[in-house]
């Protein structure tokens, strides 16, 4: 994120009402940026209410843990979803899919994004194998353990 992006984003939260932001995202190498305002003690009577200043706190990437899996009566592997959100292929809406049915795939390799509350999670293969299946359609909504794709581990 350049100067310019976080000067932007400061303004607009201190402009806002919002009591806390995150932002993560893959095109910033995995920064997450957060901004909580401060709160004071309530006083007990009432007085002039002086402007709270942005706290920003930078944290390194949490290493990504692989997409839960399940090993099938097929031999295939599912990979779960962690979490409720909408289920994405793609990192925008005009890039190429992260992965299609037949590619060969990597453990740890990104599969797909979920957005769960405004943030957008990576989620990466368990296991090194061939995508057999997409279970799920792109902008979807997913749930906690739903499966989402069937990898032929190698």
């Amino acid at each position: 994120m350049n100067e310019d992006k976080l000067r932007k984003l400061l303004e607009l939260f201190r402009d806002s009402d919002l009591e806390e932001i995150e932002v993560q995202h893959s095109f910033w190498h995995g920064t997450r940026i957060r901004l909580t305002r401060s709160r004071a003690p309530s006083p007990v009577a009432p007085a002039a209410s002086m402007p709270v200043a942005p706290i920003v706190s930078t944290t390194p990437p949490e290493p990504a843990a692989p997409a839960p899996a399940e090993k099938t009566d097929d031999g295939l592997h599912e990979v779960l979803s962690p979490m409720v959100g909408t289920f994405y292929r793609a990192a925008s809406p005009e890039a190429d899919p992260f992965v299609r049915e037949g590619d060969r795939i990597e453990s740890g390799q990104t599969l797909c994004i979920i957005e769960a509350m405004k943030i957008m999670n990576e989620i990466p293969a368990g296991v090194q194998g061939e995508v057999v299946e997409i279970l799920v359609g792109d902008a979807q909504p997913v749930e906690y353990n739903q499966a989402l794709f069937k990898i032929r581990p190698d």
